[in-house]
């Protein structure tokens, strides 16, 4: 067995808020677990594909950005969620040595 350097293994009692809308006839389900890890962002998981991100408010504002992670099919899919998300997800402000 190869030798691994051990980074980290925490246990943390997280929030999680599940989410869903219909923007254009598509259903959109997220899980949106809030931590203390990750410099605070928020990880983001799609519900129906799996796909997953770290995500601030801050990010949220780049709807090419959320086409390609969610691998969503329209600008206009992409816009109404960066909407959504800008008034569901925090604003972070930097946390210096987190880690």
């Amino acid at each position: 067995m190869e030798h691994y350097e051990h980074l980290y293994d925490v246990s943390e009692n997280a929030n999680v808020r599940f989410l869903g809308f219909v923007s254009e006839g598509t259903r959109h389900d997220f899980g949106i677990v809030f931590t203390h890890k990750f410099y605070g962002k928020p990880l983001v998981v799609c519900m129906q594909t799996g796909q997953s991100t770290l995500l601030c408010s801050e990010d949220a504002v780049k709807p090419g950005y959320l086409q390609k992670v969610f691998r969503l099919d329209s600008e206009s899919e992409a816009q109404a969620l960066a909407e959504f998300f800008q008034q569901y997800l925090p604003t972070i402000s930097f946390e210096e040595n987190q880690y």
